[in-house]
């Protein structure tokens, strides 16, 4: 993990944190590639049941893109069930703006605590780019106001957020991470095999948008491109052999 990411387990719980908060978290190429470690952590983490996703300071759990990179974010690398499959529950903690992308990020999560400061904008329509991720968002709240958030860009507040069901829990600024770790307890208490289950039966049960199942495929097919049996095959080839795949 890098220091712009960065990642703490706490009893079962891991804190994953995007650590820039003098660029109010915005997602740059150091953002992605962070995130992305995280997930294929807590992934393969023997330890961690449940995650819990914040952005350091209050001003912002993250400003979206990073103005400052010319290259457009590729989502489906770490946004979280997507670029990495995980069947352990992520909670994340809004505190301040949540914009652009960074809605996509914490709605993608299972379960949302915000602070009553908390305001969630997505104004890539009037910016002029959009990844399409976002539309996912038209599967997991009324879809009249997915359209109001996606095409106009309106800024909806915390109170909004939560009578909408963006938002799980509404609490005084400062308590986010607070009330998230309660949440995070519980859950990391609970029968993993069968919160897994359950995890997986409701992901099968939502429908997903466009860009979110290319985004499953691309995790599919960079399985197999990275996999030692990808390289033999090259090898074996090359050698003129029989390759021999381990599997992995």
């Amino acid at each position: 993990m890098s220091d712009i990411v960065t990642y703490e387990s706490r009893d079962g719980i891991a804190l994953v944190s995007i650590n820039c908060p003098d660029r109010l978290n915005a997602i740059g190429p150091e953002v992605e590639a962070g995130l992305r470690q995280a997930w294929l952590r807590l992934r393969d983490s023997d330890e961690d049941r449940v995650a819990i996703l914040t952005g350091v300071g209050e001003k912002a759990f993250s400003a979206g893109k990073d103005m400052k990179s010319s290259a457009p974010p590729d989502y489906r690398s770490f946004t979280p069930g997507v670029g990495v499959q995980l069947d352990k529950p992520i909670i994340s903690a809004v505190s301040g703006w949540c914009i652009g992308g960074a809605v996509v990020i914490a709605q993608m999560c299972d379960l949302c605590v915000a602070t009553e400061d908390a305001k969630f904008t997505y104004p890539e329509a009037q910016m002029g780019f959009a990844g399409g991720m976002i539309a996912s968002l038209a599967s997991r709240i009324p879809v009249k106001v997915a359209m109001e958030l996606m095409l106009l860009g309106e800024v909806i507040d915390a109170q909004r957020a939560y009578d909408v069901g963006m938002v799980n829990r509404v609490v005084p600024k400062g308590q986010h991470i607070e009330e998230a770790m309660k949440m995070a307890r519980r859950l990391a208490a609970n029968a993993p095999i069968v919160m897994s289950m359950l995890k997986r039966f409701a992901a099968a049960t939502v429908p997903q948008s466009p860009v979110e199942i290319a985004g499953h495929a691309w995790c599919e097919t960079e399985r197999v491109f990275s996999s030692e049996d990808f390289q033999e095959g090259l090898n074996s080839f090359a050698e003129k052999r029989p390759p021999v795949f381990s599997g992995r």
